[in-house]
């Protein structure tokens, strides 16, 4: 394993029921990295991702075989608490889900609570910090109190980045967080990412190449659900060594 890898995967296959949509995927996340998955709907990428977190397993008829190693311990061994996994490993989802019925501090530090954190000085204290890691601090500091959904839509988007963030994962997985937004707010999550590959590695799935080649350090290119190229993404956009990928990236199919 590379010393400076945090997640491994390793020949990882999923299926809904008798359908498999990942088929047999293998690839290493660097630590303080953004790693891109592109390729065209319905190739699996979500799924991946899902798989990452055992998300996928939530669903029903959903299965996954392979391994995952986060710093170098199967996600998948019996012994391992899936909820465990979900607070090292943190979801982003493609449409911003704010608790409904909760302010912009409980969203906040609701991960917290459930893992059994109650001193309010300490949630006050990771709340100023995690907001302000997601860009939103400044926006949000005088009403805390109002509803989560209260906010435009490129906020709540960074609310639930500050939601995963709080509880200090190792990884943070976003599912195409940008295609609900509009440009302005779109770019405000573009500059955040450059900023959070400091504090964690995160996997972003993006339908948007330029989105993909602006901000990420890896690219994965997926289709039917098969990894067929994977490197920096400074090569695969200028040099990419399948003739898929060049096909896919210069708009000849997708």
């Amino acid at each position: 394993m590379n010393p400076n890898s945090i997640l491994e995967v390793k020949d990882l296959h999923a299926w809904f029921g008798s359908i498999e949509v990942v088929k047999g995927i293998s690839m290493v996340a660097l630590e303080h990295t953004v790693t891109a998955m592109i390729g065209p709907s319905g190739c699996g990428k979500s799924t991946f991702i899902r798989c990452l977190n055992r998300l996928h397993e939530e669903s029903p008829g959903a299965r996954a075989t392979g391994q995952v190693l986060l710093e170098n311990r199967d996600i998948y061994e019996k012994k391992v608490d899936p909820v465990s996994i979900r607070r090292r490993v943190g979801m982003v989802f493609q449409k911003p889900n704010p608790f409904p019925s909760m302010s912009i501090f409980d969203n906040v530090v609701a991960g917290l609570r459930l893992a059994g954190v109650r001193r309010s000085s300490t949630l006050k204290e990771i709340v100023e910090h995690s907001l302000q890691a997601a860009a939103l601090w400044d926006e949000v500091k005088d009403k805390l109190h109002a509803l989560g959904t209260s906010l435009s839509g490129g906020q709540q988007q960074r609310l639930c980045i500050a939601r995963a963030l709080a509880v200090e994962p190792k990884v943070l997985l976003m599912d195409e967080p940008t295609s609900a937004l509009d440009p302005i707010s779109t770019g405000k999550i573009e500059e955040l990412l450059t900023e959070l590959r400091k504090k964690v590695t995160v996997i972003i799935v993006t339908h948007n190449m330029q989105q993909a080649a602006r901000i990420s350090d890896q690219t994965a290119f997926f289709l039917s659900g098969e990894l067929i190229e994977f490197g920096e993404t400074s090569q695969v956009f200028t040099a990419p060594k399948k003739e898929q990928t060049e096909r896919y990236i210069t708009g000849r199919f997708g």
